[in-house]
C-alpha cells in the first residue's frame, strides 16, 4: 500500500468524519460555525480536506458534536497527520491555487484513468513541452517561476517509476493532442516519442481516439481524471474515488457515487472507442514522422 502520510488523504479523512459528526448532531454549517466561533468558510474547508486542523480544535469540535471519547482520541491523532508536509510544499507559490490537493491525491492513488482532449497529459510531458505550456499560461512570469513550475511537473512524473507501488495509469488522448503543434516540430517529435516510451512501462497504457472514429463522449466531457486509491486486505477502498477536472479558473473535485459512476462509464466508452495500444503507438509514430520531415 502507498504511504499516504505526506498527502492530502489524512485531511480528507478527518474532514469526512467531522462532517458526519456534524450531520449526526443536527448542525448546519452555519450553526456549527456559530457554536465553534469559526467562519462558515473555515468549516467548509475543514470538511472538504482543504486545510489542516490542530488537535485542540478537533477535540472542541468533537465535544460540541457529542462524539464518544474513543473516536475523539482517534480524530485528534489523525489531526496530527494533517500537519505533515509533502515534497511539493517546497515549491511554494508556484503551485496553482488548490492544485496541492490534487498532487497529494495523485501521490496516494493506486490507479488513474485520465482523458486529455487538448494537451499532452502532465505526467507524460517533456521539459521543453511543459516549458512552452507554462510560458503560454504565464506570459508575465519570470524565468525563475517558469523553471520552478517545470521542475514541479517533472518531479510529479517520478511516481510512474517509483519502486514502491507505482500507480496504474490508463490514458486516452485525442488525436488532436498529437497534431496540435506546441513549440517547434522537433520539440513535438521528441514529445511524442516520449509518450511512446512511457507507454512501455508495465503500469502505463496509452490509447488515442482518432479522427476517423467520429463523435465520442469525450467531446462532451472535456478533460478529466478519475483517481482510485489502495484497498484494504478486506477489499475496502481506503479513500472514495475522486474525479478531478482542471479548468482555466480553477479545479473541480467530484466524489459522489453518482458522479463517479457517470465518469467511469464515460471513460469506459472512451477506452473502447480509442485505438488499442499497438495501433495507438503506430499512429503516434506516424505523426512523429510527419514532424521530422
Amino acid at each position: 500500500m502507498t504511504d499516504t502520510t505526506n498527502s492530502t488523504v489524512p485531511r480528507r479523512q478527518l474532514g469526512r468524519h467531522l462532517r458526519e459528526l456534524r450531520n449526526q448532531a443536527g448542525y448546519t454549517i452555519k450553526g456549527a460555525a456559530k457554536a465553534l466561533e469559526m467562519s462558515d468558510t473555515k468549516i467548509w474547508r475543514v470538511e472538504t480536506g482543504q486545510t489542516s486542523l490542530r488537535s485542540f480544535d478537533v477535540e472542541v469540535m468533537c465535544r460540541i458534536y457529542g462524539a464518544p471519547p474513543d473516536l475523539t482520541e482517534a480524530l485528534m491523532g489523525l489531526a496530527k497527520e494533517t500537519k505533515a508536509r509533502g515534497w511539493w510544499h517546497s515549491f511554494g507559490e508556484v503551485i496553482p491555487e488548490g492544485f496541492n490537493i490534487y498532487i497529494g491525491l495523485e501521490e496516494a492513488a493506486a490507479r488513474l484513468d485520465w482523458y486529455e482532449p487538448i494537451l499532452v497529459p502532465g505526467l507524460l510531458q517533456t521539459e521543453d513541452y511543459a516549458r512552452a505550456i507554462m510560458r503560454a499560461n504565464r506570459p508575465d512570469g519570470t524565468e525563475e517561476e517558469i523553471e520552478s513550475r517545470v521542475d514541479l511537473r517533472m518531479r510529479r512524473q517520478r511516481l510512474l517509476t517509483r519502486v514502491v507501488s507505482p500507480p496504474e495509469l490508463r490514458i486516452v488522448v485525442d488525436e488532436s493532442v498529437l497534431r496540435r503543434p506546441v513549440g517547434s516540430p522537433t520539440l513535438m517529435a521528441v514529445q511524442l516519442r516520449r509518450m511512446v516510451e512511457l507507454a512501455e512501462l508495465p503500469t502505463v497504457a496509452l490509447r488515442v481516439t482518432h479522427f476517423g472514429g467520429g463523435l465520442h463522449i469525450g467531446m462532451l466531457t472535456g478533460q478529466f481524471t478519475i483517481l482510485r486509491f489502495p484497498v484494504t486486505e478486506g477489499g475496502r477502498e481506503t479513500e472514495p474515488p475522486t474525479v478531478y477536472a482542471d479548468g482555466f479558473t480553477g479545479s473541480l473535485y467530484l466524489d459522489k457515487p453518482g458522479e463517479i459512476a457517470r465518469y467511469d462509464a464515460a471513460f469506459g466508452d472512451l477506452w473502447r472507442a480509442a485505438l488499442d495500444e499497438a495501433a495507438s503507438d503506430r499512429l503516434i509514430l506516424e505523426v512523429v514522422g510527419e514532424y521530422e520531415r
